[in-house]
């Protein structure tokens, strides 16, 4: 039986997603961040990071977006969430690993600078930045990543619920979905969906 360990408004969103689209059964498990249950030795036996999301499967645990959406395309193939030729793959994996890395680290800028600054004036200097950063990694995916009407063309895959998360902290960094057409669309054709109808209550 695979758990996942979530949180409310966090990234976990995207596995979420993709664990209903697979249609097995599975179990969750909410970890309050209000009440710092991150911080418990419960679940840093999960996830010394003690974050989310956190993917226990009978093999062990998973944690890092990228990681366990990769790992669920793996483990029901039948689904096709993942491409089969080794380029068209890394060029997947290329996507959601720029979302990580790069997008996340962004959208994290407005409300967790202390990560990377003590000062209060640098932390709010990061902030200020988030729309323009933000509206630059839509600008890339739309224009680089993006191929339309799903990520990686005509099918579902593992990307879409990835994106489907970042769409959804656009709007609330500032970012009109209006300016990227293609990533509306996507976020409209996305919210049809009877997994991310199931999610979503979760997450707001």
């Amino acid at each position: 039986m695979l758990i996942l360990w979530y949180s409310r408004k966090s990234c976990a969103y995207a596995p979420h997603i993709l664990l209903y689209e697979t249609g097995v059964e599975f179990k969750v498990r909410h970890v309050d961040f209000a009440e710092n249950e991150q911080t418990s030795p419960d679940f840093l036996s999960i996830n010394p990071k003690g974050r989310v999301p956190a993917l226990v499967t009978p093999d062990g645990v998973l944690t890092e977006n990228p990681a366990i959406l990769f790992y669920i395309a793996q483990m029901f193939p039948e689904k096709a969430f993942a491409p089969s030729k080794p380029f068209d793959l890394a060029k997947a994996q290329a996507f959601n690993m720029f979302l990580a890395s790069t997008v996340h680290v962004a959208h994290a800028h407005k409300h967790r600078g202390y990560r990377w600054a003590d000062d209060a004036s640098a932390q709010a200097a990061m902030t200020a930045k988030v729309p323009i950063n933000m509206a630059d990694c839509a600008s890339m995916i739309q224009n680089h990543y993006f191929k339309g009407p799903f990520v990686l063309g005509e099918s579902f895959s593992m990307c879409d619920p990835y994106l489907a998360l970042i769409t959804r902290w656009l709007g609330l960094d500032g970012v009109s979905l209006d300016d990227f057409p293609k990533l509306k669309a996507h976020d409209e054709m996305m919210k049809q969906r009877p997994s991310v109808k199931q999610v979503t209550t979760l997450y707001d």
